[in-house]
């Protein structure tokens, strides 16, 4: 039988990078301000199902009172519902303007959190490059010569330049094709 793993089956580094990315999200949603906040709770309410629903109801009921079906309530809108037409045009363009920002700051978050990567994976390889040369160190002390006259490990045991790695990146990879309309 399976056991159900806990929280507290991760080991306990995993566990504490766990808590230091929730600690960045909570301050990050602390660091939003109210209209950001309230941008981003209409746009999560408008992407549910249910609103879709609603809508259907509403334009089916609209229709339905102004075009004369229902005999005891007079079209206020009738054909071809100029004021429901205003209405949803006003709803689809603030809508457009919430869903806009919410987009905005989610590509901040997310550059923040690639900037993070970044960091890290910089210093990983600055780490990774000194436990390289201590590793030489120990080979050359114990006269282990082969390993070190790699040209793989002299590659590796340099440190790496990120600009030029980034320069052979653009020369190297092919240009992002246009978009088509």
């Amino acid at each position: 039988m399976k056991q159900k793993r806990t929280a507290s089956a991760a080991p306990r580094v995993a566990h504490e990078n766990i808590q230091a990315v929730a600690r960045l999200q909570e301050q990050a949603a602390r660091q939003r301000s109210p209209v950001e906040r309230f941008g981003d709770a209409v746009s999560a309410l408008a992407a549910r199902e249910a609103t879709v629903a609603l809508h259907v109801v509403w334009f089916a009921a609209w229709v339905l009172l102004n075009t004369g079906h229902i005999h005891s309530i007079r079209p206020f809108d009738p054909f071809p519902f100029t004021l429901l037409t205003t209405i949803v045009s006003l709803e689809a363009i603030f809508l457009t303007l919430f869903v806009l920002a919410s987009q905005n700051r989610l590509t901040q978050d997310a550059d923040r959190r690639a900037h993070l990567d970044l960091q890290v994976n910089l210093l990983s390889e600055q780490e990774m490059t000194m436990v390289l040369r201590m590793l030489g160190e120990l080979c050359q002390h114990f006269d282990l010569r082969a390993t070190l006259s790699s040209p793989k490990y002299e590659e590796l045991a340099r440190r790496t330049d990120v600009g030029q790695l980034a320069e052979q990146l653009d020369a190297e990879l092919p240009p992002p094709s246009p978009s088509k309309p």
